[in-house]
């Protein structure tokens, strides 16, 4: 029998982030006695799609971050894992600091090398800042063969406009969304201990500045103020969730929060949520936005966030994040109202803008010079 060809993806960790779900969702549907996913990832402990990766074929290879171990020796422990397989690509989705993947797998003549942008901003100000960005640029342009990208926002933030590059487009398991459990709105209500008329706004993200839970917060209380029946529901972790937690305690908001942590079941939570609040300051593309049109919930995002995201459905309502609150908070209350899609329309608009999970696998095989 004829092994798999094996491809190696470069990911900061491989815990449940948006792009960590894109990658996994791809991997789920590829035919993995033809190929498989290697994962290079930068961080000790074990990710919540460990697990899994590994029950499918997948091997795992932690080391230490560029931040952590610097250049030089960032780029030899590449090289230690990239040569010990023959990988027939690499596929790094560590934005502007992918141009090290490129070089590692270019020194050990990996043919295929894939810089993928998922963001669209750079938090270094000033002139070292700019600098380097230019500097990490320049090293992907002079290591990658293919970029790839989330959308046109993130493809010429880190690639420049005039750069050919692939649009890679964020797909989703859309009945994953469509066949989750009408009573699910009903298990949350009891789980989190919710009053049946509760109002519940979501939210999806890693508590990192990007985010914005500060801002997502001054709209709850203005809610709150109207209608008491207002609640959050906050799912994921991260560096600012104790900032975050003081916050809510510092707005007089303890009853009208629940910190969910990471979850697994991400449609059904889409489901019980009234409305998607997402204020993001900075997206390259936000997959979440997407999984909320599946579940047909109305969203109010931040006008940063790529408008490709709307599928045409009704269910998207952009503001600027320097409109006043009480602007958002009118927009929320008529969002509320606004009459759910049926499931024949999410399924075909979603699948005409080319973001069923299962039309995008070919694109992603084809990468890495694959046809199967």
């Amino acid at each position: 029998m004829v092994s798999a060809k094996r491809v190696l993806h470069v990911v900061s960790s491989m815990e449940r982030g948006g792009v960590e779900t894109l990658i996994m969702n791809i991997y789920r549907q590829i035919d993995r006695e033809k190929i498989q996913f290697d994962f290079i990832t930068h961080s000790e402990k074990s990710g919540d799609f460990d697990q899994e990766i590994q029950e499918m074929g997948g091997h795992i290879y932690p080391i230490p971050s560029l931040g952590t171990t610097g250049p030089y020796r960032y780029v030899k422990a590449l090289i230690k894992v990239m040569s010990t397989n023959n990988y027939i690509a690499v596929h790094a989705h560590t934005d502007f600091q992918s141009g090290f993947p490129a070089l590692a797998a270019k020194i050990c003549k990996i043919k295929y090398r894939i810089c993928h942008s998922h963001s669209n901003n750079w938090l270094q100000n000033g002139f070292k800042g700019l600098l380097m960005l230019k500097i990490l640029k320049l090293l992907i342009k002079i290591s990658a063969t293919k970029l790839c990208s989330c959308s046109e926002e993130a493809a010429t933030f880190l690639f420049g406009g005039k750069t050919q590059v692939h649009i890679l487009k964020n797909g989703v398991n859309i009945h994953e969304f469509l066949t989750a459990d009408t009573k699910s709105r009903q298990q949350i209500l009891e789980e989190f201990q919710l009053l049946p008329d509760s109002k519940i706004i979501g939210h999806i993200g890693r508590f990192s500045e990007s985010k914005n839970h500060l801002f997502l917060l001054k709209v709850l209380k203005q809610m709150v103020q109207k209608d008491p029946r207002y609640v959050a529901l906050l799912v994921g972790d991260g560096p600012l969730r104790e900032s975050i937690d003081l916050e809510v305690e510092r707005l007089g908001l303890e009853n009208h929060v629940r910190f969910l942590g990471v979850r697994s079941d991400i449609p059904i939570l889409m489901k019980a949520f009234d409305i998607f609040l997402f204020p993001s300051k900075f997206e390259g593309f936000g997959i979440v936005l997407l999984e909320a049109q599946c579940a047909g919930t109305p969203s109010i995002v931040a006008d940063t966030v790529p408008k490709s995201t709307d599928m045409g459905l009704g269910l998207v309502t952009y503001l600027p994040l320097g409109e006043r609150v009480d602007k958002w908070c009118q927009h929320l209350e008529s969002s509320l109202t606004i009459e759910q899609p049926n499931q024949h329309s999410i399924l075909k608009n979603i699948s005409k803008r080319g973001f069923n999970i299962h039309d995008n696998v070919l694109d992603w095989v084809k990468l890495y010079g694959l046809q199967t």
